[in-house]
Formats: structure tokens, sequence, C-alpha cells
């Protein structure tokens, strides 16, 4: 299948991320890092993803898909590589910013790829495979931990797994898509349009960022293993798959506002519970880590569908590149934030600093519903699912949300629509 080279290569590189994003701050803090310092460490991934967001599509215009990609892949790998021989905070941060630009250039190739090789009949397959790809691998690399020690030479198995990442792409046979020019809307103007669907693209940001790159400290602190480490940082990303679609199917029914203010509200409780938990039975605390992650992950994706439920199609993609940025912007100041709580609160102050961004936006939501009312059910776009990270392509996202707003157009999606759930 055309898709197949690609959905190997994300495999790969989400695997890699999946062992790279829990393992970093067990190493930073072997090397007796304090958590702000581990917070701004994770901030510099995002900050380098936000970099190739603006400016990665420029290298894939000039080489195509397929050298571009080997090139964001070698990059990666060669980045991680050199994290064996780090050995202060600073160098690690330098490399994980170099990992987030590559990163963001690799996922831009593949889902402009995915865009280029999905048809209004066999979409929703696309869609499902790549999230089940995407989600699923960033489950299993954690799993990685409880294997082995966690030790510097783990780093070969990240950038082993980028380097492998570009063999299914460099054989393909396939021809390369083309890049289309991508139209862009301001944040205020996006603002005025749907201020509520901003504010849940950034504390997205704010919230997932922080939550998967300072849950490791948080554990460790706390005295549990790094078997532990895994297992939640595994549960947390099944979550996020699990809740994908029930929360999109909720939000057609229900309305979006509604389903929004539920999950921030779930996700309140919890943060506050596993701020006054301490150190409970794993079970417990692994319950509720799933909690959390599966009532934060659609957050992205509900923003989303209440900004487009208020834009013209053609504005689908513009919005989306905007929302994106609005992502990446409270990805990247996320983990340093909720550091910092963690170096005055302690370990609860991540769990603090969630609650404070979750009770923000559940007050500001529910504020903007009584100022103005949400849309009618019969004018809503089609739910926007969420991948391990919101889609780079822009280009992908519209189309998906095309189809999913014409299932009769597409039999494979309609029959999906129909299964009994």
């Amino acid at each position: 299948m055309p898709i197949v080279p690609v959905l190997l290569g994300v495999l790969f590189a989400q695997a890699a991320l999946g062992l790279m994003t829990t393992l970093i701050p067990l190493l930073l803090l072997q090397l007796d890092s304090s958590a702000p310092v581990i917070g701004i460490v994770a901030s510099a991934y995002f900050l380098g993803f936000l970099g190739g967001a603006l400016s990665a599509d420029r290298i894939v215009r000039r080489v195509g898909h397929v050298r571009a990609f080997a090139v964001f892949a070698a990059a990666a790998a060669d980045a991680a590589l050199l994290l064996v021989f780090a050995r202060a905070a600073w160098e690690v941060g330098l490399l994980r910013l170099l990992i987030g630009y590559a990163c963001s250039g690799l996922f831009l190739v593949a889902e402009s790829w995915l865009n280029d090789r999905a048809d209004t009949g066999n979409r929703g397959r696309v869609l499902g495979a790549y999230l089940v790809v995407s989600w699923g691998a960033s489950a299993v690399g954690p799993l990685a931990l409880n294997v082995v020690r966690p030790t510097p030479l783990l780093f070969v198995w990240v950038g082993l797994a980028f380097a492998t990442a570009v063999l299914p792409m460099a054989l393909t046979t396939q021809a390369n898509p083309p890049v289309p020019q991508q139209a862009h809307i301001g944040i205020p103007r996006l603002f005025r349009i749907s201020p509520v669907g901003v504010a849940c693209a950034l504390a997205s940001g704010l919230l997932n960022s922080a939550f998967f790159s300072l849950t490791p400290i948080y554990l460790r602190r706390l005295g549990y293993g790094t078997p532990q480490v895994a297992a939640f940082a595994s549960a947390a990303m099944v979550a996020g798959l699990a809740v994908q679609v029930p929360a999109g199917w909720l939000s057609d029914r229900i309305g979006r506002r509604r389903v929004t203010v539920a999950v921030l509200i779930a996700a309140l409780a919890v943060a506050i519970l596993l701020a006054l938990a301490g150190r409970i039975p794993f079970i417990g605390l692994a319950a509720l880590g799933f909690a959390f992650a599966g009532a934060t992950a659609p957050l992205y994706g509900l923003g989303a569908g209440q900004v487009n439920d208020r834009m013209q199609r053609g504005d689908y993609v513009a919005a989306s590149g905007a929302l994106l940025f609005t992502w990446s912007v409270g990805s990247s100041v996320g983990p340093g934030l909720a550091g910092g709580l963690m170096g005055f609160a302690g370990p609860p102050g991540l769990f603090l600093y969630l609650a404070g961004v979750v009770g923000v936006t559940a007050l500001f939501t529910l504020a903007r519903g009584l100022i103005r009312p949400g849309v009618a059910a019969e004018q809503r776009s089609a739910p926007v699912f969420s991948l391990a990270v919101p889609a780079r392509s822009v280009q992908l996202a519209a189309r998906m949300m095309h189809s999913l707003r014409h299932p009769s157009e597409s039999p494979a999606l309609r029959a999906v629509l129909r299964r009994p759930r």
C-alpha cells in the first residue's frame, strides 16, 4: 500500500520519542539536576518543534519528501547518539532542541504524504491507522525501561530507531507528493472568532507537554522505581488513544462546550487528587494518571472543533495552522513553568500547576458560555482527533475533517461511524 512506508517510518520515530521522553528526566535526575532545570530541558524539544513548524517546509520544498525525511531522521539520530556523551543539562537541552526541529519536519513529511495518498474511499482508515501507529508506538517506547536500566547507552536505541525510520521511505518507489502553499490566519483574529477554541489549544500544550515530560520526576521523587515510571507513561499514552473517538462522538451529540467543560472538570478533580495523594499503591496512582491523560488528551481536538464550527470551509487549513502554533507555544513554556513550581513545592507542584491550568481554562470556558451560546448541532463541523503530537501538516487535518463532515463520500468511514460501540 502507498502509505505503509510512511507509517513504518512514523512507528520507529514515535517509539524513539516515547523512550527518549521518559529516559531523559531519569538521567537528568542522576546528574542531580533540579526540577526547574529538567523542565527547561523538556521545553527545549517543543521550542525546536515550534521552529520546525515555522520553517521545516522549506527543506521539503527544496529536496522533496523522501530526501527531506532522510535529512530529518538522520539529524534526529545524530542528536540522539550525541546524547550518549552529554554530561550537562545544557548539552541535553541543546540536543533536544535539534530533535524537536527534526521531528517537526518528520511529521510534516509523513502527514503531507498521507494527505496526498488518501482519498474519499479510504480517508477514515488512513486517519485510524495513523492514530494507532502514533499513540501505540509512543506507548511501547517507555516499556524498554522494564528490560534494561536507564543509562545513556539507551540513546543508542533511540538513534537506531530514528535511523531505521529512514529505511521504509528510502526504499519506496512512490513518487514525491506535492507540497501545497499554506494559508495563514493570525492568532488575534482566530481568538476573536473562537476564544474557547484557542484557549483549549493553548491549554493542551501547557498540560500535555508538562505531564508527559515531568511525571517521571514526580514518580521518582515519591520513591517509585523505573518499571513503575515506564508503566505509568505507557498507560497514559494508551488512555490518550482510547478517548479520542468517544470524545469526538459525544461532542457531536451533546455539544463541544459541554464535553470540554466535562473533561476539564474531570481533569481538575484528578489533578487535585494526584497533588494530595503522595505515595499510594502504584495501581491507584496509575489509574489516576490514566484518568488525567484520558481527560486532557482530547482537549486539542475539542478546541479545533469549536474553531472550525465558526469558520468557513475554505479557512480550515489556515485555522489549523494557527491552532498548531498556539499549541506549540504552550508546549514550549509548559514544562519550564511546571518544573519551576516543582522546585518550589516539591513533587506535588506538578499537579498543582496542571490543576491551575485546567481550572483557569474551565472557568474561561464557562464564562464564554454565558456570553455567547455554542453552535447549533446542524452547523457543527466534524470532530478532530488528536495525535500524540497534534497534526503538523494542517492539510491532512483539513481533508480529514471534510471526509468526516461528508461521510457519504467515504464508504469505509461511513461503515466505521455506523458500527455499534
